[in-house]
């Protein structure tokens, strides 16, 4: 419903209007500013570049298309060519780890028994979301077979795995993986037992920022989702421990959202362009810049 004010031109006037916008998505998600950033500077750069003379309709129909075109190329299409590349690492026999809930490394698994491998999956998962607990089901569901266990099992279980898959939420220019919290200790405790980490993450979601640890820039949980129990007392109602931490002056809690994982932790990233080491990330960092910049000569 957007249409050009009198006397104005629309690559300037819709970049203005489109300001508060993107304030109000980065405010609500800062982390996501990594992944979401790209989608946006993508935008911002197919309205800088439209002709003035251009008819608006033409203009709109313009960015429509550009739009859909990077959904479908850069996350639907990304997505398969991933799961294609990371059904080739998958053997018969194998018995694959991952941890939460990861779009790409479902779709991993579904393609490898669609095309007969034998394989079994071990889904790790953490409070306070859970969120394994959703990919056990699909998995079942699927027919695949699968087994559940909680983070404080790792170290039994990691000595029985083979490959560890897991999904990011972005990769970074010195080679650190973001992803759900509890990555890192996976990661790490793979790395110990000599077993190969796969990461699977679409190259929107690659960004130039540097980060060493979690605590200097990450997202915040609600701090309620700690204390949530779900145990039962002897009234059969449900009591969680803490749940007057507001009151005790000396307490605060920290639900920190998403890890960050060491780059020597990280056996390969599995991109639609293909399977790097995560010290190649900048390589495609830099090869992305390098086609806005032609496109805007």
């Amino acid at each position: 419903d957007y249409k050009t004010p009198p006397q104005k031109v629309m690559s300037r006037d819709l970049q203005q209007r489109i300001k508060p916008l993107v304030r109000f998505l980065i405010d609500c998600r800062p982390q996501s500013n990594i992944s979401m950033g790209n989608a946006i500077r993508f935008l911002k750069h197919k309205i800088a570049n439209l002709p003035p003379n251009t008819p608006e309709d033409k203009a709109k129909e313009s960015l429509i298309n550009d739009i859909s075109s990077f959904i479908q190329e850069r996350i639907e299409f990304a997505d398969e060519v991933i799961a294609s590349h990371g059904v080739c690492k998958i053997n018969n026999g194998d018995i694959i780890l991952t941890y939460a809930i990861s779009h790409v490394v479902e779709m991993i698994f579904k393609k490898a028994k669609d095309e007969g491998k034998d394989f079994r999956v071990i889904v790790v998962d953490a409070r306070p979301k859970l969120e394994g607990r959703e990919l056990l089901r699909r998995l079942v569901d699927y027919g695949i077979k699968a087994s559940y266990v909680l983070i404080n099992a790792l170290s039994y279980v990691i000595k029985t795995v083979s490959k560890v898959f897991i999904g990011a939420f972005a990769c970074l220019a010195n080679g650190t993986v973001i992803s759900r919290i509890g990555s890192a200790v996976v990661c790490m405790m793979a790395h110990s037992a000599n077993v190969p980490v796969l990461v699977c993450c679409e190259t929107y979601k690659f960004h130039d920022r540097v980060q060493l640890d979690s605590i200097c820039f990450n997202e915040l949980g609600d701090p309620d989702d700690l204390i949530r129990t779900d145990t039962i007392d002897d009234k059969n109602h449900h009591a969680d421990c803490l749940s007057d931490w507001r009151d005790i002056s000396k307490l605060k809690l920290l639900n920190l959202v998403y890890d960050v994982i060491p780059t020597e932790f990280v056996s390969m990233v599995i991109t639609e362009v293909g399977m790097i080491p995560p010290t190649s990330v900048p390589v495609i960092i830099r090869e992305y810049h390098k086609d806005d910049n032609a496109a805007e000569e």
